[in-house]
């Protein structure tokens, strides 16, 4: 680029004051070098004024050569893993590491203060990548709703949103947000920042949300908002304004505002210029010369690089030297534009920037952008074309015009840096030092140059932050600005400062006290206790104050209240107590004066005697000692005297003697005697009065023991005992007794009564029947309990058992009457030895016993009972304690046998057919009533049954038929009959013993077309006793002869198979079924069906039939066996033939039939008898014999049983 002429400079550049030589090495402190140079240059710091062309020959390479830029500055904003693995955060290593000598110098500490203040920035995008994605902003559209900008009140929130559409988008779209050019919030996100993200799935929308809590001033700005899809880019631009900012204050150390945040923190990455405000006094700086440190260290060699960084505070040495580096790259000629725009232009605010570039080809187009958005011709935005120049004019410049601009013709663009800059604010009054006094309202006032300009407050050099419960506000009237303190104090002395950016003014405020006068003093008081004490003053001032008592503190409770109103000062205590006496002060807030006053308490002596009793009796036992405490009160301390029958007790050493404290007074008796009993006084005083009392002191002992308990009576668990008080009571009323009881054989006593026994009689229980008891007595005083009473004489408790149960009348004849019952239901320790049997005729009282000795069974008769007579029967159980109470039969009972005509009870399930199974047992239990007992006769089909196949019980209630196994012979009609003398009664039972039914008689096709069998058969001549329920018809082809079942349960005799395979030969055979099953065999049909193809005719060869009879052949023999006694044994051995021949089992030539001992199995030819835990018996030749109708075969082996010794 070629260099500018000095007017050109003059017109871009405006002079301004440098920054003090540490300025510039500070503000590298905080991260790497950026990949914008004018952009970093203005952030860093002004830049000296008088070199500005030799810096940019070995300064920055150009704006049109961004490629360059690239290959030499740090990595792009979207590589942040690798400054991280370098030491700095991605966001502020760019913003503090830019040269001084890249800023125009017309810039300030004001534009410094503004743009530097703002969030910690993060690396731009290289220029191609932002050319790239420029290029794809206009091709690609992704954003369904833009983020708008918006203003908010400092201390508020705002929102930003974003909306992306997601039909097209197979994976969530990327996006950022970005402050000013290259800030990237992302990392910035705390508690003042927060991005979310959501997806709608039903409108397929991505909502991104930008939210800013507590916006600062400093937040103010451009952001942009950026968003990327594969290939796929689109940014938005929006506006931040935050309301009610303030300036900083000049002359400040800028460089303290670029070092770095403490990491992890909750403000980490934020610039906080409110730091560089606090506990810092505002003194005007010496001017000190200027030093151009990147002069120094182009100059240096590399070896002296640390110690200059390290002598002019710079930290991120790393960054400098790429930011060095960088300044020496060779500029290249560019194609498209003949002369590119300045480095850098500046404006105050409101007023009017032209931009020029001209082009070396005029057909070029050209296309103006701030911040990667294109700029649109407006009313504030005006293009111009002269020629081979391209300019455009902004008008009414304000601070979000602040930002970068460049301009593409072509393939190629060139970018600067707009700084706009704000007039600063003077103070054109001064404060002026004030003193005031305390608890004034005091106004502080100064005037600056503009109307509404932010002003800062200070105090000794910390700024003073308004609130709604803070005594500091300002007011603002145009250009008067005025600090005004409510209720000011000795601690609002201070100096005061107001600071604007262009100015400072500063006063001294001193506040005093008023003097204070006392208007009315403290009194001293003597009060009654209880009454109220008053303390009472006045001074000259409404403040506060403090109460002391004897020196401590007075704290307000229920019982003492601290009154200010107004001057007038109050310490209430509404009833005096002893502990309120002392001296009060009070003493005011901030004075040395104090206010004494003494209060006394008075009281007139008391004697306290409530815990005597009504009638002041004291009881004292016998040989102990009695200390007598009486409290007595009175104010001062009043003096007792003990005195008895006119004589005083003195105090001292004795036997009886008096003991005085301040609060109570006592009378001792060592080893009370009885002669000590009467009446004691007590005589008070002091100079409040005198108070009198008299107590009465009663000496006892413990009563004498009671006499030894008579027991009266005793039950099964309880006796009954009663004794008389003892002789003397100890001079005490007896209270009670309590009772105790042992086994005569224990000695170990146990108590019955935890409460006293008023009475002179006890009821011990819970006593074990049969077991010796012994009891005794102790009789208790007010005093204590006596010794025990000799033991009562021992006693065993026993019961009789409780009355016998169903007592009946078992049966009745003309001479004899038979009772049953049951036992007692309680029987008790002692047993039951026996029962006794009672009668009485009707109309008598006189019980006759009927047994002479007792009787264990629960059954008697009665003989030698008139006819006709009526008796009264009742039983008694006897055991060793006596006889039970009788248990009375209910009614008289005639001596007359009565006949009871029979009846037959036929259980229910009898009433219809009885059926049982083949080889069930049948066990049939009829019940009859009936006498005398009735005669019994059973029959069959109307003939008697024969007892040997049938087997009957009858007993006095019921009769029993009962047939082990029941065959189909027995089934039939059974008929019972029940005579008593000349009453018969009969019942008939019907019992069917089934089987399974046989065979069907015949079964015939009858008919076969296409693949359809018509069959026909006849019932079987066996139904097996009951009704053929259905029958089962299956096939088999006659190659194979397997059969499968057709049809189940079929109830028809004829029926039609189909599904036949054409070209099969099949039988057919029909079980019979009943209700017991299947027929054991069935009838198969004696010719075969063909199913024939259609149209030809298969006459199937004529084969002889095979014959494979043979006779029997064992092909594994028998051999000889040794078997253990008592463990199981097996003789094995696999013989064939055809037909299958018939297996016995011989031992010594004798065959084993129904022997539970041996167990023969036989399967596909193996044969096998198992020998259950064999003896030495069973040893022996054992044989297995074959037959069929072609022959027969043995074999022999032996068998030896071996006994295994113990």
């Amino acid at each position: 680029m070629p260099e500018p002429t000095k007017k050109e400079e003059n017109e871009v550049l405006a002079p301004a004051p440098a920054p003090p030589p540490e300025e510039p090495n500070k503000e590298k402190e905080a991260g790497t070098a950026p990949a914008k140079e004018p952009s970093k240059e203005k952030e860093a710091g002004p830049a000296p004024a008088k070199e500005p062309s030799k810096e940019k020959e070995a300064g920055p390479a150009p704006a049109k050569e961004p490629s360059k830029e690239k290959e030499a500055g740090p990595a792009p904003a979207k590589e942040p893993n690798k400054e991280k693995e370098a030491g700095t955060s991605p966001g502020k290593d760019e913003e503090d590491a830019s040269p001084p000598g890249a800023l125009p110098p017309g810039l300030g500490s004001r534009a410094l203060e503004r743009k530097d203040s703002e969030w910690s920035i993060g690396e731009p995008p290289a220029g191609e990548e932002q050319d790239k994605q420029n290029a794809n902003s206009q091709l690609s559209t992704l954003f369904v709703e833009k983020p708008q900008g918006g203003a908010v009140k400092v201390g508020e929130n705002i929102t930003f949103i974003a909306k992306v559409k997601a039909e097209d988008l197979l994976r969530k779209p990327t996006v950022k947000w970005f402050k000013g050019k290259w800030m990237d919030l992302a990392s910035k996100a705390g508690k003042h920042l927060q991005l979310k993200e959501t997806f709608e799935r039903h409108s397929r929308v991505y909502t991104f949300e930008m939210q800013i809590i507590k916006a600062k001033e400093n937040y103010a700005g451009n952001y942009r908002c950026e968003v990327t899809y594969k290939d796929k880019f689109d940014s938005c631009s929006f506006d931040l304004e935050v309301h009610e900012s303030t300036g900083t204050t000049p002359n400040i150390d800028i460089r303290s505002a670029f070092k770095r945040s403490g990491e992890g923190q909750d403000d980490a990455g934020e610039l906080d210029f409110s730091g560089l405000l606090k506990r810092r006094e505002v003194k005007p700086q010496e001017e000190q010369p200027e030093v151009d440190v990147w002069e120094l260290l182009k100059n240096a060699k590399p070896s002296e690089y640390e110690k200059i960084a390290f002598q002019y505070g710079i930290t991120d040495l790393r960054g400098m030297l790429r930011r060095l580096k960088r300044m020496r790259r060779v500029e290249k000629k560019s194609a498209a534009f003949a002369r590119i725009l300045d480095p850098a232009y500046q404006v105050d605010k409101g007023g009017r920037v032209r931009f020029v570039v001209e082009l070396a080809d005029p057909k070029l187009e050209v296309k103006w952008y701030k911040n990667g958005q294109e700029i649109r011709p407006s009313t504030k935005y005006i293009f111009e074309h002269k020629g081979c120049e391209r300019i455009m004019f902004i008008n009414n410049c304000v601070l979000t015009d602040d930002s970068e601009y460049y301009v593409t013709a072509g393939d190629e663009k060139c970018s600067t840096e707009l700084f706009v800059r704000e007039p600063p604010v003077m103070v054109t009054k001064q404060l002026e030092d004030t003193k005031a006094y305390c608890g004034e309202r005091v106004e502080l006032e100064c005037e600056v140059s503009e109307d509404d300009a932010n002003v800062k407050w200070f105090k000794n050099g910390e700024e003073i932050v308004p609130g709604p419960k803070s005594r500091y506000h300002i007011r603002v009237e145009g250009k008067k600005h005025i600090l005004v303190i409510d209720g000011a104090t000795k601690a609002d002395t201070a100096e005061y400062s107001v600071m604007t950016t262009g100015g400072q003014s500063s006063a001294k405020l001193s506040v005093d006290l008023k003097p204070l006068k006392i208007l009315t003093p403290l009194t001293d008081q003597t009060v009654n206790l209880g009454k109220e004490i008053c303390l009472k003053c006045e001074v000259s001032e409404n403040i506060t104050g403090k109460w002391t008592k004897n020196g401590l503190p007075v704290q307000e409770t229920d019982h003492l209240k601290i009154v200010h109103k107004g001057r007038i000062h109050k310490l209430v205590i509404a009833n005096a107590l002893v502990e309120d006496e002392g001296d009060y002060v009070f003493t005011p807030d901030a004075y040395s004066v104090t206010l004494p006053a003494k209060v006394h308490v008075i009281d007139p002596p008391k004697i306290n005697l409530d815990g005597l009793g009504a009638d002041n009796t004291v009881t004292v036992i016998a040989g102990n000692k009695l200390r007598l405490e009486i409290p007595i009160s009175g104010e001062p301390p009043p003096k007792a005297i003990w005195s008895r029958a006119d004589k005083a007790i003195m105090e001292g050493s004795g036997r009886i003697r008096a003991e005085n404290y301040p609060d109570s007074t006592t009378l001792v008796i060592d080893i009370a005697e009885k002669d000590d009993s009467g009446v004691y006084h007590i005589n008070l005083k002091n100079e409040a009065g005198e108070a009198h009392a008299s107590i009465n002191i009663k000496v006892v002992d413990i009563p004498d023991p009671p006499v030894a308990p008579n027991v009266t009576d005793v039950g099964d668990d309880w006796c009954i005992m009663t004794w008389e008080p003892p002789l003397y009571d100890g001079g005490s009323p007896i209270l009670g007794y309590f009772i105790e009881r042992k086994k005569k054989q224990s000695s170990r006593w146990m108590r019955l009564n935890f409460d006293l026994c008023k009475e002179t009689t006890f009821e011990p229980k819970k006593m074990i029947e049969g077991v010796a008891y012994e009891v005794r007595i102790f009789a208790v005083n007010a005093v204590g309990i006596s010794k025990p009473s000799m033991p009562s004489k021992p006693f065993v408790p026993l019961a009789v058992t409780s009355p016998p149960t169903l007592l009946t009348v078992d049966s009745v004849t003309d001479t004899t009457v038979t009772m049953k019952w049951r036992p007692p239901d309680q029987i008790g320790a002692a047993g039951l030895d026996g029962y006794v049997l009672e009668y009485c005729f009707e109309g008598t009282d006189d019980w006759i016993v009927a047994n002479t000795e007792l009787i264990e069974k629960t059954k008697f008769t009665i003989t030698g009972l008139p006819t006709d007579s009526r008796i009264f029967v009742r039983v008694k159980a006897v055991n060793a304690a006596g006889a039970s109470e009788p248990k009375y039969y209910s009614q008289p009972i005639l001596v007359k046998e009565i006949i009871e005509p029979p009846k037959i009870r036929i259980p229910r399930h009898l009433k219809q057919t009885y059926i049982r199974r083949v080889g069930e047992a049948i066990n049939l239990v009829i019940p009859f009533q009936g006498k005398p007992r009735p005669e019994l006769i059973w029959t069959k089909d109307g003939a008697p049954i024969d007892k040997n196949q049938i087997n009957i019980r009858n007993s006095e209630t019921d009769t029993i038929i009962f047939i082990r196994k029941a065959e189909r012979s027995h089934s039939g009609k059974y008929d019972l009959q029940v005579k008593v003398e000349k009453f018969v009664e009969t019942a008939s039972i019907d019992i069917r013993v089934i089987d399974r039914p046989g065979p069907p008689q015949l079964v015939k096709i009858d008919d076969v077309w296409g693949e359809n069998v018509a069959l026909s058969w006849t019932p079987p001549r066996d139904n097996g006793n009951t009704a053929i329920t259905g029958y089962t018809i299956q096939k088999a082809d006659k190659k194979s002869m397997e059969w499968f079942t057709v049809i189940e349960h079929y109830h028809r005799t004829n029926a039609t198979i189909t599904e036949l395979v054409i070209g099969n030969e099949y039988y057919f055979r029909v079980f019979a079924e009943n209700m017991c099953g299947l027929s054991e065999d069935a009838t198969m049909t004696k010719e075969s069906a063909v199913i024939a193809k259609d149209g030809k005719i298969y006459k199937n060869p004529v084969y002889e039939d095979f014959d494979f009879s043979e006779a029997p052949m064992f092909t594994q023999p028998l051999v000889n066996t040794y078997a253990v006694a008592g463990y199981n044994a097996t003789l094995n051995c696999s013989v064939r033939g055809n037909p299958k021949p018939k297996i016995t089992w011989m031992k010594n030539k004798v065959a084993i039939i129904d022997d539970p001992r041996y167990r023969m199995f036989s399967n596909q030819g193996v044969c096998t008898l198992e020998i259950r835990k064999p003896s030495p018996y069973d040893g022996g030749t054992y044989c297995c014999k074959a037959v069929n109708d072609l022959g027969t075969v043995e074999i022999e082996c032996k068998l030896e049983v071996k006994v295994v010794a113990q």
